[in-house]
């Protein structure tokens, strides 16, 4: 069996767990521990070498894991203690339980830790930074299982939850914040799967939202999407945190007058159909992510990964996709004074793509001839 598989440890036992286990290591043992990482290669797991890692944002002690890192490599993580264990990586993101597939809620603790490792960890090199900030425990967010593996997630903010933590704004429509494909499962639809779900879970809202910027391959998933659902059309909508009238783009009007430089599949480009990143500030816009794929797969990406970018950042009076860098996904962009209760612009016609000013034709005179 593999964590996700295993019982959910309650916050204190787990982080009690983990400070006797840090407290061992700095007492200094006799005897080196080892953490066997193939048949070939083992790492030695001491005082140095173990460092915690913030799982949520707004730096919550609470919620921090104990990680191995690579000695070759500080900035590679190879292992977290979880269960009074170490775990590869890629154990992790494994499951022993066949009713994990598709997409599934995130509710646990652990899957939590799945949705922090495939947005900081796997999908990022050592030379990139993380394309998404920390999400925050409440993110509304979905993991993709495939063949027994996490292969990709999304997250949403939902219509009334707050843009940022330090104000009052609230989002007047659901926004889709962050997606992230591994890079490894790309070409393979998984995007549009996810914004098919993601429209799907709010069919009864009359406009969705999409965090700003869309990047590339992300908008590319919604061409292709939108090709096969014209019932979106009028629906869809690139938007900026809270998502007021004036702060709506339509994606299917926008495309069609090219503001939009599509990638050739959801996977080129890290912000779009892989990675629709949410790069940094804390709100993420994770979308892209975020997530917006880090360290090894698909998390921190941007060039790769479907990431949504939508944090918010205060320094610029605007909220941003949640951008660690690209990660946690909060759509970025404020409109001071408004709050949830406040009247938005009533919905008007849906921008019509057909109607173009008519130019009214002037009859031509017909020029006489002189006859000598």
């Amino acid at each position: 069996m593999y964590p996700v598989d295993l019982p959910d440890v309650d916050d204190t036992g787990r982080t009690s767990a983990a400070e006797k286990y840090l407290s061992s290591l700095e007492s200094g043992p006799c005897n080196k521990e080892w953490f066997q990482l193939s048949q070939t290669l083992k790492v030695a797991i001491t005082a140095d070498s173990v460092r915690r890692v913030q799982l949520f944002e707004h730096n919550q002690p609470d919620w921090s894991l104990l990680a191995l890192y690579s000695p070759d490599d500080p900035t590679q993580v190879v292992a977290l203690y979880l269960h009074e264990k170490w775990w590869c990586v890629e154990d992790v993101l494994r499951t022993s339980s066949k009713s994990r597939s598709g997409l599934i809620t995130v509710q646990s603790i652990t899957e939590r830790v799945i949705v922090f490792l495939l947005s900081q960890v796997v999908e990022r090199s050592s030379q990139e930074k993380v394309l998404f900030s920390l999400h925050p425990p409440t993110e509304s967010c979905k993991l993709l299982w495939r063949d027994s593996q996490a292969v990709g997630f999304y997250t949403v903010k939902h219509k009334g939850s707050l843009c940022e933590a330090w104000s009052s704004r609230c989002y007047l429509l659901p926004a889709l914040d962050t997606v992230l494909v591994r890079r490894s499962w790309r070409r393979r639809g998984l995007g549009l799967q996810m914004l098919e779900d993601y429209c799907s879970s709010f069919y009864t809202e009359t406009c969705l939202g999409i965090s700003s910027p869309l990047s590339p391959s992300m908008a590319a998933v919604c061409r292709s999407f939108l090709q096969q659902h014209k019932e979106h059309l009028e629906q869809l909508y690139e938007v900026e945190a809270p998502g007021d009238w004036t702060q709506r783009r339509n994606i299917w009007l926008g495309i069609q007058l090219g503001r939009y430089s599509l990638g050739d599949g959801e996977e080129n480009s890290p912000t779009s159909g892989e990675m629709q990143k949410n790069e940094g500030d804390d709100s993420s816009q994770k979308t892209s992510s975020r997530s917006v794929d880090p360290t090894s797969a698909s998390t921190c990406n941007v060039s790769i990964p479907l990431v949504i970018d939508s944090p918010c950042d205060p320094s610029r009076g605007r909220s941003s996709p949640s951008r660690e860098i690209s990660g946690t996904g909060c759509p970025a962009a404020h409109a001071d004074g408004l709050h949830p209760g406040s009247p938005s612009r009533p919905p008007q016609a849906g921008p019509s793509l057909s109607a173009e000013p008519r130019r009214e034709k002037t009859p031509r005179r017909a020029k006489r001839v002189r006859r000598s």
